[in-house]
């Protein structure tokens, strides 16, 4: 045990949020530049780390600039410094990004007969096919708009496709406007296939952006096109209400869906031979400086080759497939809750799979004894059979009571109409708590058997959505302890009422106690290290970025408390610091499932004390969410989390990242003669056939 000499409030003691942010899509592009994964896997991780920068311009960058300009928090030239950074490292991460595709994954592809065909590489046969497609299929939705007072520069939506072109000589009215602009409708395919006859080997494919490029002539008759260049805007796509002033929730922010669209410019992305006179205009269009334009050796949209998922079927050329396994036995109908009140059922995804959520809920939908249905709504997707079974439920003329979170970023839009289904249907819905996001997954079944009522609760740590369960590694878990029932009941009452529920005995939840009990079993960890007992800490969540509870990790390691923290995304702490962090271990895992647990583990002088959770330890979510941490009660569920949500991951030597205390990752590697381990690979084999609950 050593004293703390540092003082734990020096922000150099801190990793800056964002640039770990970039540090972890570091780590998922070299998920694309690994050779030992299949070639479409390696496509698609470059297609993930484009939607991650997406995200993190939209979002982040958004954040930094609107800071900056209010200077709130930081200073100007704070903020700007950060700025810089984040440039520099995001252009290197770009350019590393084109350069996989280009020297690597296309090539390997066309290995495999898969073809993208730039406009110099088609053949005079498939020139003509593609002249005729666009003419035919192309041209007739696109409108080129030449600037000039009566066409000023138009909209331009926020990610969308555009052109903007150099044209030369007079219009057919006698004037020389020179600058057109061009959007591609979304409406159309992003990457086309050729006919089967215009392929001479396995399948070709052209981007639509190549196929206008090469046609673009003809939107101009009697000019000349000088030169042209696709480019595509990321905007500030954070939606914003009043809070204090709206009366409708769901009026106020559907009103405000279409301002997505159309925030503030953040980033610039234009071809790389795009003429600097060009890239200047369209910077100047969008108030943006030098440091905010990107140049795309490909397409500028790298997300929208996930459209050659729909057209590649060779498994080969993907991860080995796998059917997540399903529960058998008593699970499925009224005997499930017959089965609970013996046993909880603690499923681990997308190794086991969702349907016995599903199940779970469409079994309470059906049965005459179940009264009263409650559920968390935060990002359902698209399409659910979940949510179609609540509807049926309230149709039946069941007590369905629906929080659904109408600011889930990027799914507002679903949620709104799953929220004006499930209304339409008789369920009452509810907005959660203004000024809050409701992040807890939480679902409740209340039954009437004989003279009483019994609760049947599902806690998880990830979302009702039966896509991301198939990708995104959570837990589950499904329990008849009438307390915990109860206690699930209270939260739900909570939030329609808006009291604070009775004090909660099982469950920890924020915005009130969850940070407040985070904090006090790491500090009694520290007390029992201080006294000579042993400490121990493991905790695994997607980020750690809140400083109280970091400067209670620095205090526990001090006091020579072990702590394995398994991060996935961004972490401020930094390990290893001498008489900090010295007794801290933090490992980031990337591998073919997205890890989306989050598990609190306290050896508490051997109680061992175990907690699932919705809540990643950042201040959003401990003080400005509706979160909840639930214990896992039952030994052998206990142990189950502990091994398989862990101990695997940390003894993972595959897809494991260990982060060092000046921010950088190293890759973990199999010591000699180590086997080498995958946990995810070994869930999947563990898991790999149907089984009964244990």
């Amino acid at each position: 045990m050593r004293k703390l000499s540092l003082d734990i409030f020096d922000p150099r003691l801190y990793l800056d949020r964002d640039m770990s942010l970039l540090a972890f899509n570091a780590r998922v592009l070299a998920q694309a530049e690994n050779p030992n994964l299949p070639v479409m896997e390696r496509l698609r991780y470059l297609c993930i780390a484009g939607s991650n920068l997406d995200e993190f311009f939209e979002v982040r960058v958004a954040s930094l600039h609107a800071r900056r300009d209010s200077n709130a928090n930081r200073t100007a030239s704070e903020i700007d410094e950060l700025l810089k950074n984040i440039s520099r490292e995001c252009h290197a991460l770009v350019e590393k990004q084109y350069t996989i595709l280009n020297r690597e994954v296309l090539p390997l592809l066309a290995e495999n007969s898969i073809h993208l065909l730039g406009r110099k590489e088609r053949n005079e046969a498939q020139q003509a096919w593609v002249k005729t497609f666009f003419r035919e299929h192309i041209r007739p939705v696109l409108t080129p708009i030449v600037l000039d007072p009566a066409h000023p520069f138009p909209q331009v939506v926020n990610k969308g496709l555009h052109f903007i072109i150099s044209l030369s000589g007079k219009d057919a009215f006698g004037r020389g406007s020179d600058i057109a602009i061009l959007k591609a409708p979304r409406v159309l395919p992003r990457v086309i296939r050729l006919p089967d006859e215009f392929s001479e080997d396995g399948m070709s494919f052209s981007l639509l952006s190549s196929i206008i490029q090469a046609n673009i002539d003809s939107l101009f008759p009697q000019r000349k096109v000088v030169a042209y260049s696709q480019f595509r805007v990321t905007r500030d796509s954070d939606l914003w209400v009043d809070e204090e002033e709206v009366k409708n929730l769901r009026e106020a922010l559907q009103s405000s869906l279409y301002s997505r669209h159309f925030g503030a410019a953040v980033r610039l992305e234009v071809a790389q031979d795009c003429p600097r006179e060009m890239s200047d205009f369209l910077l100047q269009q969008f108030n943006l400086e030098q440091q905010d334009v990107y140049y795309a050796k490909g397409p500028v949209n790298m997300v929208r080759l996930t459209e050659f998922f729909d057209h590649v079927k060779k498994p080969e050329l993907y991860f080995p497939s796998y059917t997540p396994s399903v529960l058998q036995g008593s699970y499925i109908g009224a005997s499930l809750f017959d089965a609970l009140k013996k046993k909880d059922i603690l499923l681990h995804h997308p190794f086991q799979s969702f349907q016995t959520v599903v199940d779970f809920i469409n079994t309470a939908a059906r049965d005459p004894a179940v009264i009263v249905i409650k559920q968390t709504i935060y990002r359902a997707g698209m399409t659910s059979e979940l949510m179609e079974s609540l509807i049926s439920a309230a149709l039946q003329g069941k007590e369905v009571i629906a929080v659904v979170e109408l600011k889930a970023r990027f799914d507002e839009e679903q949620n709104i109409d799953w929220a004006k289904r499930l209304e339409e249907a008789g369920a009452q819905v509810v907005y959660g708590v203004m000024g809050l996001k409701t992040h807890a997954k939480l679902a409740l079944v209340i039954r009437r058997e004989d003279d009483r009522l019994c609760y049947y609760a599902h806690l998880g740590t990830g979302n009702y959505n039966p896509n991301t369960t198939r990708s995104y590694t959570d837990f589950g878990l499904i329990t008849a302890n009438q307390e915990m029932g109860r206690e699930v009941n209270e939260v739900f009452i909570q939030l329609t009422s808006l009291a604070r529920p009775a004090k909660l005995d099982y469950l920890w939840q924020a915005p009130f106690d969850l940070h407040k009990e985070i904090i006090r079993a790491i500090m009694n960890e520290a007390r029992l290290a201080r006294s000579g007992r042993k400490g121990r800490i493991i905790a695994k969540m997607n980020a750690l970025i809140d400083e109280s509870v970091i400067r209670a990790l620095y205090a526990a390691s001090s006091a020579g408390v072990k702590i394995d923290l398994i991060v996935r995304g961004a972490c401020a702490l930094k390990p290893g610091v001498p008489g900090l962090s010295e007794n801290i271990r933090v490992r980031s895992i990337i591998g073919r499932f997205l890890e989306h647990t989050r598990i609190y583990y306290f050896r508490n002088d051997l109680k061992h004390d175990l907690y699932l959770s919705s809540a990643d330890w950042m201040a959003r979510n401990l003080f400005r969410r509706v979160e909840v941490a639930f214990p896992v009660l039952d030994e052998s569920l206990k142990k189950r989390v502990m091994e398989e949500g862990l101990m695997a991951y940390l003894k993972d030597n595959q897809n494991a990242w260990e982060l060092r205390s000046d921010g950088t990752y190293r890759q973990k590697k199999p010591r000699k003669k180590q086997e080498k381990y995958s946990a995810q690979q070994q869930l999947t084999q563990i898991y790999g056939a149907p089984q009964t609950q244990g």
